[in-house]
């Protein structure tokens, strides 16, 4: 082999080397932003039943009201 189908050679392999890195680089990429909106995405719905949950939840006035009138209706049982 000549000396330049030599180097050919070796340029061709580290050309293909190269493209095949920047393929894999791609495709993590593609991998790490398709994680993060899953990720976002399951974050905004947490969020969402979260806020849903706390709607629903006695306000502190609600439940001290509660605590009296549970505690009436112990003193009406037990008389």
């Amino acid at each position: 082999m000549s000396d330049t189908k030599l180097l050919q050679s070796i340029l061709d392999k580290v050309s293909t080397v190269d493209r095949k890195v920047e393929k894999g680089f791609k495709d993590v990429n593609q991998r790490i932003g398709d994680t993060e909106k899953r990720l976002t995405d399951r974050i905004d719905k947490l969020g969402l039943q979260l806020a849903e949950l706390s709607d629903d939840a006695p306000t502190i006035e609600e439940f001290d009201k509660l605590e009296k009138r549970v505690s009436k209706l112990e003193n009406q049982a037990k008389n």
